[in-house]
């Protein structure tokens, strides 16, 4: 193999893949719109202002989402509807909800112990 050539998908660790998964996360904007789409099917119309970005941000960041295979557009007439690939991405989100209520919920103990002790 030439030292230019990337390598195949097979000779990557799957902790490699799995890094770059979770940085095509790594954004709120990202985030934001897999919560809509965890919902139902969305329009970019409806997407826009629930995201505060401006429509070419929002298309970057969707074609980042689609390159990622984690959501899907549809035409139906007029609109592009987006929709999430897989439903596990839902159960993702939420996981990691469950797992941030963990953590803050620790930070605010912690917190709180330091505080009683002044």
């Amino acid at each position: 193999m030439k030292a230019d050539t990337p390598p195949s998908v097979t000779t990557v660790p799957l902790y490699q893949v799995k890094a770059e998964f979770f940085k095509t996360l790594a954004h709120p904007v990202r985030i934001r719109v897999l919560e809509l789409l965890s919902e139902r099917d969305h329009a970019v119309s409806e997407i826009l202002p629930e995201v505060g970005v401006e429509a070419a941000h929002l298309s970057q960041q969707l074609a980042v989402l689609r390159r990622g295979n984690l959501v899907a557009a549809r035409r139906e007439g007029a609109t592009v509807l987006y929709s999430l690939t897989s439903p596990e991405v839902a159960d993702l989100l939420r996981v990691a909800r469950s797992i941030l209520g963990g953590v803050i919920t620790g930070r605010t103990e912690l917190l709180e112990g330091l505080l009683a002790r002044d």
